[in-house]
């Protein structure tokens, strides 16, 4: 009995100045805030990830050692597609597979109609293909280990999702709203979502971001999504919203990361995820990172997992986990000797499975 009760006053012993702190804070109106974003596919951002995991799933489905790098933006109803594929694969039909990512998302023939001029129009689409061949040294790095050098950071915390509680109610509401815009003859698809929360996890501040063509009370659907009415809700702060997609905002792969990733809550290791094959490193270490997190968290509060890669190389040259447990820290050195093939087949990233991940990343 004695020794069980050791964790619990290393606990207080641990978390009491940061418990008085917040009292005192609260009690002089100034709590410490944690925020995070999330945003839906219909973002131009995310929306031009899908562009590119999507052809990419097309290629994986022809070859399955194709490499592959492509970015993609899209503004108003052009679509640039850049960089480099190599493989036996047929590119004719990128054009198609462009329009059938957009209809994924919910940019169809019918959602053209509806919004008109305020959206991006599948059926008016220029594509510019700036795409060529992996160059001869990427190549050969791939051929003995890793595709680039980089840096990665898996995540994981107790909770739901095993993710900051912030970031899961933001990814929560967004989720919500996009399913229910999905299905609406009113609501756009281009929806942001940001949660505030305080130092006693009550939500503090929701801001929603969702074209209306008429005003739509969305207060109910909200609160009922997120379990709590927020203290602060803040719906379309400009005050009306039509005018979305590629049409109101260029949108590039790669400059959501934060929402990709963890939020505020770890440092953004590596590139995108979202436009390159599995021998790149930026999907794959990222991935196995958050994996290795999440499987060292075990009876912890919160690990960190870093990473780092060298092209040509399959050894890495640093692999470190951090774990908390009652606000102590621990650290060690992970020896990881699988190779890059045995990595991307153990997480499946040889399969066409790409589009899927960018639709839900960690969300189970």
């Amino acid at each position: 009995m004695r020794y069980e009760i050791i964790p619990f006053l290393m606990f207080f012993i641990v978390r009491l100045p940061r418990c008085l702190r917040a009292f005192f804070l609260c009690k002089k109106g100034k709590q410490m805030k944690k925020t995070a974003e999330a945003v839906s596919l219909g973002h131009p951002d995310k929306t031009a990830d899908y562009i590119s995991s999507y052809i990419l799933d097309r290629m994986i489905a022809q070859d399955e050692q194709v490499k592959y790098a492509v970015e993609v933006m899209v503004k108003d109803n052009t679509v640039v597609l850049g960089g480099e594929i190599k493989g036996n694969v047929d590119l004719s039909n990128l054009e198609e597979f462009v329009k059938n990512a957009l209809r994924e998302i919910g940019y169809d023939e019918l959602y053209a109609d509806r919004w008109g001029n305020y959206a991006i129009d599948v059926r008016r689409l220029n594509i510019i293909n700036l795409i060529g061949k992996q160059s001869s040294e990427i190549t050969q790095g791939v051929a003995t280990g890793w595709g680039d050098q980089g840096v990665f950071v898996g995540y994981a915390c107790k909770g739901d999702g095993l993710i900051s509680k912030e970031q899961y109610l933001a990814r929560l509401l967004n989720n919500a709203l996009y399913i229910k815009a999905r299905g609406s003859k009113n609501l756009g698809l281009d929806i942001k979502t940001q949660i505030t929360l305080n130092d006693f996890d009550h939500i503090e501040t929701a801001v929603v971001a969702i074209p209306m063509l008429e005003p739509e009370n969305l207060t109910f659907f909200i609160v009922k999504t997120l379990g709590a009415m927020p203290d602060n809700l803040i719906i379309n702060g400009t005050g009306t919203f039509k005018t979305h997609s590629s049409v109101a905002d260029c949108g590039v792969t790669g400059r959501k990361l934060a929402c990709d990733f963890y939020g505020t809550s770890a440092p953004i290791g590596g590139g995108s995820p979202w436009t390159k094959d599995g021998s790149k490193a930026d999907v794959t270490l990222n991935l196995y990172a958050r994996n290795l997190a999440v499987q060292y968290l075990a009876d912890n509060d919160e690990c960190f997992v870093y990473l780092s890669s060298c092209i040509g190389r399959f050894e890495l040259p640093s692999a470190v986990v951090k774990t908390f447990k009652y606000g102590i820290c621990n650290v060690q050195k992970l020896q990881i000797t699988k190779r890059p093939s045995e990595i991307i087949e153990e997480l499946g990233l040889n399969k066409p499975i790409f589009a899927k991940l960018c639709q839900k990343w960690f969300i189970k």
